[in-house]
């Protein structure tokens, strides 16, 4: 085969619940591409996935970070530490929260949340907080734009997708009609939804951009909580 999309599957504990996460791997004769990474700590458990399809760390060519989030990010510095030859991508837009030269709006947007929570919830804001405060930044190699075409996998469009986060993309590959969304949608109870209601940065456009993604009518929709979805033939 000339090239391979592949789900891989992060889960780890946060509090009290187990949370799932699903990369994507890009494989091509000349490309090996990850797109999000994982949570921090997360780089045993994605070494193994990587293992399991006959890879390592060392191999990835590129890393594609759909946007600042740290179930996105958590383990970009380690990759980069671990392969300095791999190029990492994203938006403009993401890009001085990626590398922490702003301070990420997902930290703002938390430490504000924590002023006005409840005594019932504090424990939990201070700890989110925490952890945000604990990613590891990176710098951008390459920015993606929208529209711009990748050749990775027989050709890749990337999309931007705002509304989760102002500079969020998503990625349509074209041969096999699959868009790999990250937070554009999520998947719950096998239905495409608002990923992150409460976090969403910009609610409206964040059904305008999952909108946008369904009427691509793809055939498959790589989901980065919840995992594919495959919509229904009518």
């Amino acid at each position: 085969m000339e090239y391979k999309i592949l789900n891989l599957s992060i889960t780890m504990p946060f509090g009290n619940t187990q949370n799932t996460v699903f990369p994507t791997l890009l494989l091509d004769k000349q490309n090996i591409i990850l797109v999000d990474c994982g949570f921090i700590g997360s780089f045993p458990i994605l070494e193994q996935e990587l293992l399991r399809h006959g890879l390592s760390a060392e191999q990835l060519t590129g890393l594609v970070l759909t946007h600042h989030d740290h179930d996105h990010m958590g383990a970009a510095a380690v990759l980069k530490r671990i392969n300095p030859n791999m190029k990492i991508y994203a938006s403009a837009l993401e890009a001085s929260f990626i590398s922490a030269h702003e301070k990420p709006l997902r930290l703002r947007q938390a430490e504000e949340m924590q002023k006005i929570l409840p005594p019932e919830q504090q424990d939990f804001g201070k700890a989110f907080c925490d952890m945000l405060r604990r990613v590891e930044p990176v710098e951008i190699d390459t920015f993606l734009h929208d529209g711009e075409r990748m050749d990775w996998c027989g050709g890749c469009s990337i999309l931007a997708t705002p509304g989760h986060t102002p500079g969020h993309i998503s990625l349509l590959m074209e041969k096999d009609s699959i868009v790999i969304t990250g937070d554009a949608i999520a998947l719950e109870e096998g239905k495409p939804v608002i990923a992150n209601l409460q976090f969403t940065l910009d609610i409206e456009r964040a059904i305008e951009s999952m909108e946008k993604l369904l009427s691509l009518n793809a055939k498959s929709y790589y989901c980065y909580h919840g995992g594919p979805f495959v919509p229904t033939v009518v």
